[in-house]
Parts: structure tokens; C-alpha cells; sequence
């Protein structure tokens, strides 16, 4: 004989006693058409990505307004998207207080500030062996990084300075360069290879290491004064979470107090390192960490209008 379950003596327990996830006073609201933004910011629901956003939001606010260490890491697609504009304002605010940029990054930064274009076809260039050809680029960087070298300054600084002096009627669009003129930290993490400008003569490995060593030791000072801020981490796969993470580590060798921060990564697709390296294992004595997934020029702009409606 086939034997089943008896669900009869089933124990039961209230509705309004149960614990729920979600409430309607989570609920998304109706702003009115012509509303301001904050009320479209406060219409969204306090639920799932959106309480994220908003607790990440909060938690950069929070930190401007107590003078705290807000370090942005970014991969090149955030240049390339159009956010220069956005990082470059939230540096003159005083909010982000160090960006740490990956070896692409400087390379369309410069571009930019040069000729304000950037971003070549690579299925194109590749066919004929012209990809990452360009010799002013190519110059320009690696000159910069030479001097550098010879001068005690890690690439960042190096690269700033040298588009600072420039004639360039776009300079202003650049991260480094505004960087320098504001003095705030934007270093330079490099993986020898990853980029156009280490298939040029004019590339030095001794410049290129030593240079990215300095930015290194740079951005690990920035780690040591996060306790009570936040790092952002927006598009960088590999490179850049694995610089911080060894960055917190060295921060917490030498005895600084680096525990208790938020972590955010914004990316259009959820990686591993970045989920590790960012968002679970710098923030496990204390801190929280924040996954959002999204297209950049769609979130870093409505990050930016959040976090000014609230400082």
C-alpha cells in the first residue's frame, strides 16, 4: 500500500504574526508630473536594490558631512561612458576624496583632454594591426610616466600634471588633471600588458612598475583613514578590487583603524572579485557592503543627483 502524508495535524500559525519582508509602507509611491527630484528619489521603494541605493547614498552623505574618506575605483567604460563630468564635480564638492583608476583609465582621460574624443574600434584596428597605434597617445603617456620616474611621482600625479600643463582647452574634463589642480589623489594600477601604451618603444617597465608602486602605497594611505567612510568600486573586474583588498590588509598590518566602512560596486553584471574582494570581505568585522547592478551612465548620474540632494 502506497503511503502518504497525513496533513490534517498540519500546525498553523497567525498572519499577523508572522514575520514578513515586505510591508506596504516600502511600497513605491506616485510622484506628481513636474515634481522635484527628490520626491522621485523618495518615491522609489524601500525594498531589495533600491533600499541598497539608498543606504549606499546615505552612507556617502553621511561621510562628506563628517569629513570621512570617500574613495571611488574605477574601470576605463566609466570615462568612456561620459562620466567624467560627474567624478570630476563630486572631486570639486569635496565628497570624493581619492580616485584610483585602472591603466586603461588614464589612456582614455588623456585621449579626452586631448582631442575630446576617445574609445577606438578594436575589431577594426585589430585586423591590420593599428590598434592602440596611436603615437600621440602613446607619447604623451609614457613621456609622463618617464618623467615620473625620474622624479619621485607615481603615475597619477605624473599624468595630471603633465596634462595640466598643457594647452588644451579641455583639460578640465580631465580626472587627473583636476586631480592635481585640486590636490586629490587619483593613482594609476597597472597590470603590465593590459594597455595600448605598453606596445610603444616609448614604454619604460621600470617607470611603468616603480610609478604604479607609488600609487599604490598612495592609495593603501586613503585605505587607512576609511573607517567610517566608503569605497565605491564601478567597473573594474579584477584589477581594482584586487588592489584594495590589499590595500585593507596592509592598512590593518600596520595597526589602522580600517574595519567599520561601506562598500559599494556598481556594475552591469554581478562579478566574483569585486563581490568578494569589495563587497563581503573588507566589510566582515563590522562594515556592509552593497551589490547594484545597472548600466553606469544610467546609475553613476542618478547616484550623483541622490547624493547632492542630500549634502
Amino acid at each position: 500500500m502506497t503511503k502518504r502524508i497525513d496533513l490534517s495535524k498540519i500546525r498553523t500559525i497567525p498572519l499577523d504574526t508572522r514575520k514578513c519582508k515586505v510591508a506596504v509602507s516600502d511600497f513605491a509611491s506616485l510622484p506628481k508630473k513636474g515634481s522635484s527630484f527628490r520626491s522621485f528619489y523618495d518615491s522609489l521603494p524601500n525594498i531589495l536594490a533600491a533600499r541598497n541605493f539608498k543606504e549606499t547614498v546615505d552612507a556617502i552623505a553621511a561621510a562628506h558631512k563628517k569629513k570621512k574618506m570617500v574613495i571611488f575605483m574605477m574601470g576605463a567604460h566609466v570615462i568612456k561612458c561620459g562620466l567624467s563630468p560627474i567624478i570630476i564635480d563630486f572631486m570639486k564638492r569635496g565628497i570624493v576624496k581619492h580616485v584610483a583608476l585602472n591603466g586603461a583609465g588614464i589612456i582614455h582621460d588623456t585621449e579626452v583632454a586631448m582631442i575630446g574624443r576617445t574609445s577606438e574600434d578594436v575589431g577594426e584596428g585589430i585586423v591590420d594591426g593599428s590598434f592602440g597605434m596611436a603615437q600621440e597617445t602613446a607619447s604623451f603617456i609614457n613621456g609622463a610616466i618617464n618623467y615620473g620616474f625620474r622624479n619621485g611621482m607615481g603615475i597619477g600625479e605624473a599624468v595630471g600634471s603633465r596634462i595640466m600643463k598643457t594647452k588644451s582647452p579641455r583639460k578640465d574634463t580631465s580626472i587627473l588633471a583636476v586631480g592635481y589642480r585640486l590636490g586629490i589623489p587619483v593613482t594609476v594600477h597597472v597590470a603590465i600588458g593590459t594597455d595600448i601604451i605598453h606596445q610603444h618603444p616609448s614604454a619604460n617597465g621600470m617607470a611603468i612598475g616603480e610609478g604604479s608602486l607609488l600609487d599604490f602605497k598612495t592609495f593603501i594611505y586613503s585605505v587607512s583613514k576609511l573607517e567610517s567612510g566608503v569605497a565605491v568600486n564601478i567597473g573594474s573586474a579584477v584589477i581594482l578590487p584586487e588592489v584594495f583588498l590589499k590595500a585593507v590588509t596592509v592598512a590593518r598590518n600596520l595597526g589602522y583603524k580600517a574595519h567599520r566602512f561601506t562598500t559599494a560596486n556598481f556594475d552591469m553584471i554581478s562579478q566574483y572579485r569585486p563581490h568578494q574582494n569589495v563587497i563581503s570581505r573588507p566589510t566582515s568585522t563590522g562594515g556592509k557592503g552593497y551589490n547594484i547592478t545597472g548600466h553606469h551612465e544610467l546609475m553613476i548620474p542618478l547616484l550623483y543627483r541622490s547624493i547632492i540632494e542630500k549634502v
